[in-house]
């Protein structure tokens, strides 16, 4: 994917700097993503990739530096402005962060709640839909965390992310724990979704496959900083020490294969 002009930027980052005590996680961090992509962030252990997530959905105040989401910026807007931004905006962490007190349906509807004249009735249709885009079957809608496999808490999870329609989506390592059918699945619908909704989604994740199968671009983090974005096949070039590592290492060997052959994700 070449970057050009014509790309709107709906999230930019400038000079960002997280810190806890003495451990600085970034330092002057930079970064673009782009309407309509799924931009892949992977990093080494402790790098902050699911601290930048919290960062940008405002989960966590960095020290300094600039947070441009959908044209407002996140660290000087006042409350109402922020609600009504964060109405365009799911999150869906890596344990899906379900209520274990509510049910599927009950989880989904929890985003809608605040949303002032929205009948209960429509409210719970609208949840049953957002199940049933995320291919959980109907019955699933009566079923607890409790009662759910991996796989489908996940799933349950991303269809509360999508419960007001939003125009940017940010997951925390969403197959992290599925087997490889499983991701393989989730992978799937994740792009597909993308696609069909037009959702910008910013994806955090330490799985090739997954980088492989659904991302447009990738941003490594390294050196407190995003080092390098492209392509995957960008980043079979690169010649740092860890991303030749990671993107050339015995588990990269059958997705870097694939980009090579010709279907990297330009």
């Amino acid at each position: 994917m070449q970057e050009t002009d014509e790309k709107e930027v709906i999230i930019s980052l400038r000079g960002i700097r997280n810190e806890f005590g003495s451990h600085v996680v970034h330092a002057d961090l930079d970064l673009d993503v782009y309407r309509g992509e799924i931009l892949g962030v992977v990093g080494g252990s402790g790098s902050g990739k699911s601290v930048l997530l919290r960062t940008i959905a405002g989960l966590q105040i960095p020290m300094a530096g600039t947070i441009n989401v959908l044209g407002t910026n996140v660290r000087t807007a006042d409350e109402d402005t922020r609600v009504m931004l964060e109405r365009r905006w799911g999150v869906m962490f890596q344990d899906g962060a379900l209520f274990s007190s509510l049910n599927v349906r009950e989880n989904v509807e929890v985003p809608m709640r605040p949303v002032v004249g929205l009948d209960p009735a429509i409210r719970s249709k609208l949840a049953d839909l957002k199940v049933s885009m995320v291919g959980l079957p109907y019955l699933a809608g009566d079923k607890f965390p409790s009662e759910l496999s991996g796989g489908m808490r996940k799933r349950a999870g991303l269809a509360r992310a999508l419960a007001l329609d939003p125009e940017l989506l940010f997951l925390d390592e969403p197959t992290a724990g599925l087997d490889p059918i499983g991701a393989a699945e989730f992978d799937k619908l994740i792009h597909g979704l993308s696609r069909s909704l037009g959702l910008t989604v910013f994806l955090v994740t330490h799985d090739l496959d997954t980088l492989h199968a659904t991302c447009d671009r990738i941003a490594v983090l390294a050196e407190n900083k995003v080092l390098v974005t492209g392509t995957l096949n960008d980043m079979l070039k690169v010649d740092h020490p860890w991303v030749h590592e990671y993107f050339h290492g015995p588990r990269a060997r059958a997705a870097t294969a694939s980009a090579q052959a010709g279907h990297g994700g330009d």
